[in-house]
């Protein structure tokens, strides 16, 4: 399908034609092959994006010792990694407001992918950082457009779990990277890591140029012409009669042609864009903490490196299990209690971590659940904002909210080499770490306590009517 509304002639519906508004239509429908397909595609979008991004981390050691690097300056590497995701989900993540989610995705995979190969035949330490950094820019172009797209084609009932089910792509890709990882490094070194990491998008990418639909609802507020969208639709639901209908969406919002990024501070979003933010700073900058310098922090303590690897891995396993968990109970609980819940228990598994790093099973078990805990809650976090934003804005407002979580995340990966430069022991370097938990955890509770009070009024304007 063609991923770009000017390549299709404007919605032109005939004068009295019913019609149908997507939002409801798709929400009464079960759950078809058709979005099962949508969702398969987009975790392994995520999966490839999670195996990219984690797999510097994995075999940071490995690098650190061929280039005889200090203590430190692995931080470099991940920093620029993470300064292009969050480039990247900033700058290019919000086009798909404007040219389409899947032009963004394909654009995205290629990107990131013909920049890892590159990376795996880096001359020098400066090189690879360079190209991390544009591998980083599809990286973070990527994630917002897959969550959004993923998001549109879901009922409201089942839409926390079908998008956290997708999300699990990320951490199963990532604790992928860290298995891949173990088996490569003994045979064939750190290069062929990056090398199947841009081997793999590649093919992933040529195979979603003929799968991968446009989002229905994109299309609609792009005015695609209403044949096509009936068509789409009716792979949802072939039995409905959808011939010379023309199709509308319920929650355009109110913001009219404003500015997208004006969109996101109107006054019905910006208490809760704001507290997103937050949320999203404090959450990432402990995943990739944990993620970039868990690895090395082991090793620091003993562990051999496979060692090292397989038990950060597990972080990812946990995240998996958190993330399908939570995202059930979001859909049956309040979501930001859930989230809030999570995110306290996450402080508490991180700061344990610290205590047990002498004893790898210990170690991984505790590694385990802190997983579940802060990557699976992360996970529900971004749920929680493709749920928040209306059509018009949602790409723009789950990649910002990414793009400021990036900002986390690179002080993360700085912050590892500083705490590890500052000869901090294990126990109070975990326990430090699991402070932004804590305060993730008050800002999600804030921004549940902050919809009930936009809710409230308008319920009582119904209720009046």
């Amino acid at each position: 399908m063609n991923s770009t509304a000017a390549a299709t002639p404007p919605s032109s519906a005939p004068f009295g034609a019913p019609e149908i508004d997507v939002t409801a239509f798709i929400d009464r429908q079960p759950v078809a092959r058709f979005q099962a397909l949508i969702v398969g595609l987009c975790f392994l979008i995520v999966a490839i994006d999670g195996f990219d991004t984690a797999s510097i981390g994995f075999i940071g050691p490995a690098i650190q010792t061929e280039w005889k690097l200090g203590p430190t300056d692995l931080r470099w590497v991940f920093f620029a990694g993470l300064a292009g995701l969050m480039a990247g989900a900033i700058l290019f993540g919000p086009l798909g407001d404007k040219l389409g989610r899947k032009r963004m995705l394909l654009a995205s995979v290629f990107t990131f992918g013909l920049m890892s190969l590159l990376s795996a035949f880096s001359p020098t330490f400066g090189w690879l950082v360079f190209l991390r950094f544009l591998t980083g820019l599809g990286l973070g172009c990527a994630m917002p457009n897959a969550i959004t797209l993923t998001s549109e084609y879901c009922p409201h009932r089942i839409r926390s779990l079908l998008v956290t089910t997708m999300f699990c792509g990320f951490t199963c890709g990532s604790a992928l990277g860290g298995f891949a990882a173990a088996a490569l490094l003994k045979f064939y070194g750190w290069h062929s890591v990056l090398l199947v990491g841009g081997l793999l998008p590649m093919a992933v990418g040529l195979a979603l140029i003929g799968l991968l639909p446009e989002s229905v609802r994109y299309m609609v507020r792009a005015r695609w012409n209403d044949a096509r969208i009936a068509a789409t639709l009716a792979r949802i639901a072939p039995r409905e009669n959808l011939a010379g209908r023309h199709f509308v969406l319920s929650d355009l919002g109110h913001g009219g042609q404003r500015h997208i990024l004006h969109r996101l501070f109107a006054p019905d979003l910006r208490r809760g864009t704001t507290l997103l933010w937050a949320t999203f700073f404090m959450s990432l900058l402990v995943i990739y903490l944990l993620q970039s310098w868990m690895p090395t922090l082991f090793k620091t303590s003993g562990m051999s490196m496979s060692a090292s690897a397989i038990v950060a891995g597990v972080f990812q396993i946990g995240g998996t299990l958190g993330a399908i968990t939570l995202g059930w109970l979001m859909d049956r609980f309040n979501p930001s209690r859930v989230l809030a819940v999570a995110y306290v228990l996450a402080g508490v598994f991180i700061a344990a971590v610290g205590q047990l790093t002498a004893n790898p099973w210990l170690a991984a078990i505790a590694v385990f659940w802190a997983g579940v805990c802060v990557s699976g809650t992360q996970v529900g976090a971004n749920a929680l904002s493709a749920a928040f934003y209306p059509t018009e804005c949602r790409a723009t407002g789950v990649s910002l909210s990414n793009g400021v979580g990036r900002c986390g995340s690179m002080l993360g990966a700085l912050a590892g080499g500083s705490m590890l430069s500052m000869g901090l022991s294990m126990p109070m370097l975990f326990t430090l770490v699991g402070v932004p938990c804590l305060i993730a955890a008050v800002t999600v509770y804030a921004f549940g306590l902050s919809q009930r009070e936009r809710v409230a009024p308008r319920l009582v304007e119904i209720l009046e009517h």
